[in-house]
């Protein structure tokens, strides 16, 4: 069984402002990895109304999230946590990934 993707309470209650803001209250968060960025895979965020695909998403819940997560993203993406940093950059949401071999600069993308 793959381990659980975690949201922290800062990035789950930043998750729950946009959700509420966009009148998604009962939506979850889909995480997930695409080829491309500089280090070959990147990662992605997305609000997903629903319940996602039953039959095929692993889902989990953390800090009051639900989490959608493809089969192929879960092997990248096990044991990893989506937080919400404020920094003078400007911030965003960043996934730390025990997977991960490398990461670019940036943080966005990161090898296998």
């Amino acid at each position: 069984m793959a381990q659980l993707i975690t949201v922290t309470e800062t990035a789950a209650s930043k998750i729950s402002a946009l959700m509420a803001e966009e009148n998604k209250e009962n939506a979850g968060l889909r995480v997930f990895v695409q080829g491309g960025g500089c280090s070959g895979f990147q990662y992605g965020l997305m609000i997903e109304e629903g319940k996602g695909d039953a039959s095929a998403d692993k889902i989990f819940e953390s800090n009051g999230i639900n989490l959608y997560v493809d089969p192929i993203s879960i092997r990248y993406l096990s044991g990893a946590e989506v937080d919400f940093v404020d920094n003078l950059t400007g911030g965003g949401f960043t996934i730390r990934n025990p997977n991960a071999k490398s990461t670019c600069g940036c943080g966005s993308s990161f090898s296998a």
